[in-house]
C-alpha cells in the first residue's frame, strides 16, 4: 500500500510541474504549482517528516501561492501567446536532458539506495518541543521582521501596480 501511495503522489507531484512549466496562463500554472505543492507534502508525510509537510502546506501553499494569485490578478497579466525558440534555449535545453539522462543512468546503475535503520531513528515529533521554543524565544523578533518585510514588499507591489491617471484617488 506505501508504494501506491508513493506512486500516487510522486505522479501528482510530477505532473504539476510539468503543468507549471507547460501551461501559458499565469493562474493556471500558479494552481499547477499548488498541486505540486501538495503532492510533496504527501511525499513528506509518506517519510514520517509531519512537520516539513504541515510547514510546507502553510508557508508554501498558503502563503506563497496565495501571494502569487493575488500579485497576477492584480497586475492582470497575459501569458506569451507564440513560443519563442531560440538557439541559446535549444542548446541549454538539450544539455539539461542530458545530464537528466546521465544521472537516471547513474542511479539505475548503482542499484538502489540502502534502506536506514528503524533503530537509529528517535520518535516522531521528539524534538518538535524545542524548535517551537527556539521560534517562539530567540528567533520572534526575526520571524516578525520578515513578516513585516514581506507586507511592504506587498504594498509596494499594489501601489506599483495602480494604473496612471484613472482618478480613483485624486484629492
Amino acid at each position: 500500500m506505501a508504494h501506491v501511495l508513493f506512486n500516487c503522489f510522486a505522479l501528482l507531484t510530477v505532473a504539476g510541474a510539468v503543468g507549471v512549466v507547460a501551461n501559458k496562463n499565469a493562474v493556471n500554472a500558479a494552481m499547477c504549482f499548488l498541486l505540486s505543492l501538495v503532492g510533496l507534502a504527501g511525499l513528506f508525510v509518506q517519510l514520517d517528516a509531519y512537520l516539513l509537510a504541515f510547514v510546507l502546506l502553510l508557508v508554501y501553499a498558503g502563503a506563497v501561492v496565495a501571494l502569487f494569485l493575488f500579485i497576477i490578478m492584480l497586475l492582470d497579466t497575459q501569458g506569451r501567446q507564440k513560443w519563442d525558440f531560440s538557439k541559446l534555449a535549444v542548446f541549454t535545453s538539450l544539455v539539461a536532458f542530458g545530464l537528466l539522462l546521465a544521472g537516471l543512468g547513474t542511479f539505475v546503475k548503482r542499484g538502489q539506495l540502502e534502506a536506514p535503520n528503524p533503530n537509529a531513528a528517535g520518535g516522531v515529533g521528539a524534538a518538535l518541543k524545542p524548535y517551537a521554543y527556539q521560534l517562539f524565544t530567540t528567533y520572534l523578533l526575526p520571524v516578525e521582521v520578515m513578516g513585516f518585510l514581506l507586507l511592504v514588499a506587498m504594498l509596494g507591489v499594489i501601489v506599483l501596480s495602480r494604473k496612471a491617471g484613472t482618478g480613483e484617488d485624486a484629492p
